[in-house]
């Protein structure tokens, strides 16, 4: 910790920021390192490897904000970035607290640092993937392609509150895109597996995900149209909690319900969903994509329950946000690095598990539609509105599952949706993601057992 931010140091940065008035100031430093390669037609490409370190200076004054960050840890370039953040202000010197005992958060354990083993080992994971997924595909695979990816992440947070904070963070993630292709029509297949973890997660048959990859591109070759119309909707566990993701999560971060850019603005505490639904947000959550020790403002991670027995108790709160509503950060501060300023964002959120089998709420289905995996859409969160390209859907029939349909899309609200879910699986998983926002990307996890929305609308290309 002392080699990344001196307590002496930061307290002189923070005394310097503050020079000319200003009533919090905080800087937040950063060290990180990189490694990434792809194999793409059994052949490995794109190695590369980075690594950089930086810091950055805010000050706070009554609505206003002031930022500065310099590349690199250079002591004298520390205080000339908190001279320029404080260079605007015209007061009084605050005079900010000592700094405390170092706060490091919720830990996350990483038996195997990726940094230590070979960059020939890696390669190899990718060539085993690449020939897994050729078993599995066999003629139809016209195209193979898979990637790896390591990042360690070392912050350090102190502020003016006299908060000194750290956290060391590891994250490893690889992932498997199959192109298959048979009498002109084309599927592709994707798979990911990432973690908050070192290279241990990848001695669980990682494989496996090519070959998952390449089954969901065969698969979808044998796809028809996709139906059309209001219908149950049963959204697949994992992955489809990116649809709870859009839906919900951005609708409850604490700056776009000041803003009244939300629908859920002025709902806290009123019934939202069916008593049988519970949802979280939880930073805290053993080797998951979007854990940390801290969040990017020095708050330890925590678990928030933002969806009680279908009624919404919490919204998701970093410093600037929470001090407007006279309330504590949940620990949602985030950014994607030095160079940004942090705002509220989610981390593993998450629809809690509940009773039903997938088999039971398909079964009661007549007519419907059963959304595996999604590729992309768009919500409105001061609407709700939103539109969701399904990338592997089924239609349902005589509660079975029946044949693959392409072209599908989700259309709805996201009030109405909420609240319309019906039945909700005993499946739980979580599955990775990136999450973009203000023009920042940060790594989130998403997860739920499958849901059933009671109806929804479908937009297809079969009436």
């Amino acid at each position: 910790m002392s080699a990344l931010l001196d307590p002496a140091l930061a307290e002189r940065v923070i005394a310097c920021a503050l020079a000319n008035g200003g009533r919090f100031a905080e800087v937040f430093a950063e060290r990180r390192h990189g490694l990434s390669m792809a194999i793409d037609e059994s052949r490995i490409e794109s190695v590369q490897s980075g690594a950089e370190e930086g810091a950055g200076v805010r000050v706070i004054e009554g609505g206003t904000t002031y930022f500065a960050h310099v590349d690199g840890l250079d002591p004298a370039d520390l205080e000339r970035a908190a001279d320029e953040a404080a260079s605007a202000l015209r007061g009084e010197r605050h005079q900010p607290r000592p700094l405390g005992a170092l706060v490091r958060g919720n830990s996350q354990a990483i038996e195997r640092r990726p940094e230590e083993i070979p960059a020939a080992r890696k390669a190899e994971l990718l060539r085993e993937l690449d020939q897994r997924a050729r078993g599995k595909g066999g003629a139809h695979l016209t195209q193979f392609t898979a990637s790896y990816a390591e990042a360690r992440r070392e912050v350090a947070v102190a502020n003016s509150d006299g908060l000194l904070a750290g956290d060391d963070r590891t994250r490893t993630r690889i992932g498997a895109q199959v192109v298959a292709r048979r009498n002109g029509t084309v599927e592709t297949g994707t798979e990911t597996l990432g973690a908050h973890r070192g290279f241990e997660l990848l001695e669980d048959d990682p494989g496996r995900i090519a070959e998952q990859a390449a089954a969901k591109a065969l698969t979808l070759l044998d796809a028809g149209p996709a139906p059309s119309g209001s219908m149950p909707v049963v959204v697949s566990g994992g992955f489809g909690g990116v649809l709870f993701h859009e839906m919900t999560g951005h609708g409850l971060e604490a700056d776009h319900i000041q803003k009244g850019a939300s629908v859920y603005v002025g709902k806290l505490g009123e019934q939202v969903a069916q008593p049988l639904l519970n949802a979280y947000d939880d930073g805290r959550l053993p080797g998951e994509w979007g854990s940390d020790g801290i969040d990017d403002e020095g708050t330890p991670t925590q678990m928030t329950k933002v969806i009680e027995d279908g009624r919404l108790v919490a919204y998701l709160y970093d410093h600037i946000s929470a001090e407007r509503d006279g309330v504590a950060s949940t620990g949602n501060g985030r950014r994607e690095s030095f160079r940004h300023l942090p705002i509220p964002r989610m981390t593993n959120t998450y629809i809690a598990p509940g009773e039903a089998t997938p088999e039971e709420m398909i079964a009661e289905v007549q007519k419907g539609f059963y959304a595996v995996s999604f590729g992309g859409g768009q919500v409105d969160p001061a609407t709700g509105d939103f539109v969701f390209g399904v990338s592997e859907g089924y239609l349902i029939e005589g509660g079975k599952v029946t044949r693959p349909c392409r072209g599908a899309t989700l259309i709805g609200n996201c009030l109405e949706a909420l609240a319309a879910i019906d039945a909700v699986g005993d499946d739980f998983f979580m599955k990775t993601g990136i999450c973009g926002k203000g023009g920042q990307k940060v790594p989130v996890g998403t997860g739920q057992g499958h849901v059933r929305v009671g109806a929804m609308t479908v937009g297809g290309t079969e009436l």
